[in-house]
């Protein structure tokens, strides 16, 4: 599969600081979740992956064209959302995301025929011919996000795009990308803060910290334990159960309460066993399934990793 961005020893300096810090990676097409702490360098990064700033060494390729060569035709094939607000007063909704297509290009009718198109798929009605100084946060954030994919970009960059919503509006616009990225075949790059945004959507996780890469990886292989692990939940007194599991050289794990345990070891018939083990003792097991490694405590690891290094 051709790399969708590829980065070979970025640096970037702004005077005496410096942003990024040799930083290379490969990111392949789907969505790719970009993380890291405030001052991580994320939103350098996207300034230079957009050739908006130049960097201080380092080559790259984004879709096929050198960064630093082809500014221009690289932000013509790619739709940003960005963090902060970037409205002109006085337009309506509808007219700041047909705005959007002009500046890429666009005619004006058919701007307009496919600003309201947009605005459909992401779920305004009426209101888009509000104001849009007037509009909610979410109403705002749905704005960005139309005028970001109104010209039908190759690559989307969105930086924070659940940020201020509400928990119905969060799973709605995550699923608008996710039908963006299969259905219509983008490829989605996600600066956020929000780890189970990325864990229920993100193929690809990219983590940031100190303007270092510390971490690039599948989320299939993040979410592997180095062996077999089970997350259960019991139905009855599990004390005897715990013991016994321990005894058979199992690691046990209460996780939410004492009916929630994360139950691992090196066998091939783990699951076997437990079943067994619970037959053996009248436990009830209501569900029990492969475990997942935790983003936060991956993400949390690469970060003090960097902190380490850093002092």
């Amino acid at each position: 599969m051709a790399d969708l961005i590829k980065v070979q020893n970025i640096v970037k300096d702004y005077r005496r600081m410096r942003a990024l810090n040799d930083v290379s990676f490969e990111i392949q097409p789907g969505i790719t979740g970009l993380l890291g702490p405030n001052g991580a360098g994320k939103s350098t990064l996207i300034k230079v992956l957009m050739g908006l700033v130049r960097v201080s060494s380092g080559t790259g390729t984004i879709l096929g064209n050198r960064l630093g060569r082809h500014g221009r035709l690289i932000r013509s094939k790619i739709g940003y959302m960005p963090e902060d607000d970037c409205y002109i007063p006085g337009l309506k909704g509808v007219e700041a995301v047909q705005f959007s297509a002009c500046l890429a290009g666009i005619p004006t009718t058919e701007a307009l025929r496919r600003a309201h198109e947009i605005l459909d798929f992401c779920g305004m009605k009426q209101e888009r011919y509000r104001d849009i100084e007037t509009f909610s946060t979410g109403m705002r954030q749905k704005i960005k996000f139309a005028a970001s994919i109104v010209h039908d970009p190759e690559l989307l960059i969105f930086d924070e795009p659940t940020a201020g919503l509400d928990p119905e509006e969060r799973e709605n616009l995550l699923n608008r990308i996710q039908i963006l990225a299969n259905d219509a075949g983008k490829s989605v790059l996600i600066s956020t803060h929000i780890l189970p945004d990325v864990q229920a959507i993100c193929d690809h996780a990219l983590i940031l910290a100190s303007g270092q890469v510390r971490l690039s990886e599948s989320l299939e292989v993040l979410n592997r334990p180095t062996s077999p692990t089970l997350t259960i939940k019991l139905v009855g007194d599990a004390q005897s159960f715990i013991k016994d599991l321990q005894k058979s050289g199992l690691q046990v794990h209460q996780e939410h309460d004492f009916n929630h345990l994360r139950v691992s070891g090196d066998t091939d018939n783990l699951s076997q066993l437990v079943w067994k083990t619970a037959q053996q003792n009248g436990i009830s097991i209501h569900a029990l399934k492969p475990a997942k490694n935790s983003l936060e405590e991956i993400f949390i690891s690469a970060v003090e990793e960097s902190n380490v290094a850093h002092t």
